[in-house]
């Protein structure tokens, strides 16, 4: 009795539960955790774990803190996740997905089921899609990861990789697209490979089979994929710098409208394709609801930083009037004042839900096989997608893709002279 009095009450209460507290006094849980959302099986908390937030959510089998401290800010976390030590907040980590110790996760981001990180991992607004592994001392902010079809044939960021993610200008409009939603979800795709030592700067497309060489800071784009890139396209030279001045924004605007294009279709996917399989999981309808709103954050913090970038023309309007010269000069001008004048429909593109009507037809039949998956007693999501056969993976693909094409083409059709 004198130990219950002792320790917090929520500590006494999950321990009643069957949580596993080998040091119960150097846990500490917000008065404002609910316990009942986090599960009484097997789950371990070992010595300096925190866990606060009243939206936080822990489903059973679940490890927290084994090699260093570990802190846990209204994240929702699936089964036998292992999070082994740092700081972890307004994220979701779904089945087997795991970090090692010294991460730094940060608000926005969804880790699916075996995507993983050795230690010393910086994240925030990232989404990794199954098996996706980032190396040691990685910052990779504002991305989207996907490619490879086991633990054995996955995506990986080498060790000391960067994503570069802020502009000299102070914008963010910069997130990257290494695979696409399209055919990443069916988990099909030949893995990407982004050498250690190196870095990609934002925002990029960069296609499936690729394979970015060790020591690279890759500058350019290869949606197409399969290709090696090494070096450097540009050799280091001095030029003068203008604070505010973009030359060419083609390549951002772009690669902005790519990237939320596929952020509302995986959102379409979840939806209709994983919800069920989140309902038959412990947790699972809190499971989805942290998964949807950590979508619903990456979509409107792109819109936010997409938005920075416009309302940053009119500065660069101004400069470039002084110093640009010729066709070339006209032709950037004219592309920023398109894009200044015309954000608000831009951004209407994003907005009016026409994800939703996409390809019905495409959709109805790719969701009929998965029902039938589903009646077959087959509760895997991993094993049903990689069950599917090529024409049903090519029917899903097709309707996402549907998705991504209608809206990325009515974002540029309000401004023609972005179109590639």
């Amino acid at each position: 009795m004198k130990e219950e009095y002792i320790l917090s009450g929520k500590i006494v209460q999950l321990m009643k539960k069957g949580v596993k507290i080998p040091n119960p006094y150097s846990v500490e849980v917000g008065e404002e955790v609910n316990i009942n959302r986090i599960s009484s099986s097997g789950i371990v908390l070992h010595s300096g774990t925190r866990i606060y937030g009243k939206k936080t959510l822990i489903a059973f089998g679940t490890t927290l803190g084994y090699e260093a401290p570990a802190t846990i800010v209204n994240c929702q976390i699936g089964s036998r996740v292992e999070l082994k030590g740092g700081f972890f907040k307004e994220s979701v980590f779904l089945n087997k997905s795991n970090m090692a110790g010294g991460a730094q996760v940060r608000g926005g981001c969804l880790l699916e089921e075996e995507a993983n990180g050795s230690h010393t991992v910086g994240l925030k607004q990232t989404i990794l899609f199954p098996f996706v592994t980032l190396g040691s001392l990685v910052n990779f902010c504002d991305c989207f990861m996907a490619g490879g079809t086991s633990r054995k044939n996955h995506s990986e960021v080498g060790s000391s990789y960067i994503h570069f993610n802020y502009t000299p200008n102070q914008d963010k409009a910069t997130a990257s697209l290494i695979g696409d939603v399209p055919g990443g979800v069916m988990l099909n795709q030949p893995p990407i490979f982004l050498g250690g030592q190196g870095g990609l700067i934002g925002p990029a497309r960069i296609g499936y089979g690729t394979v970015i060489a060790a020591g690279t800071v890759y500058r350019g784009n290869c949606p197409e994929g399969g290709k090696l890139l090494s070096g450097s396209k540009d050799e280091t030279r001095e030029k003068k710098f203008y604070p505010g001045f973009y030359a060419d924004i083609r390549n951002k605007v772009y690669n902005n409208i790519c990237y939320l294009a596929n952020l509302l279709a995986l959102k379409q996917w979840y939806a209709y394709v994983r919800l069920p399989f989140f309902q038959v999981q412990e947790f699972g309808d809190e499971l989805y609801e942290g998964a949807v709103e950590k979508l619903e954050m990456a979509i409107e913090e792109r819109l936010k930083r997409f938005e920075t970038l416009s309302e940053k023309m009119e500065m660069s309007i101004e400069i470039g009037r002084k110093i640009l010269k010729g066709k070339t000069g006209e032709k950037a001008l004219r592309q920023q004042k398109e894009f200044l004048a015309n954000w608000q429909d831009i951004k209407e593109c994003f907005t009016e839900k026409t994800e939703e009507t996409c390809a019905l037809k495409e959709r109805d039949s790719f969701l009929q096989i998965i029902r039938e998956k589903l009646k077959e007693d087959e509760e895997n999501y991993i094993k049903v997608i990689q069950s599917l056969g090529i024409d049903t993976s090519s029917t899903g693909s097709a309707w996402l893709q549907a998705i991504v094409d209608r809206i990325t083409d009515n974002a540029l059709n309000v401004v023609p002279s972005f179109k590639l």
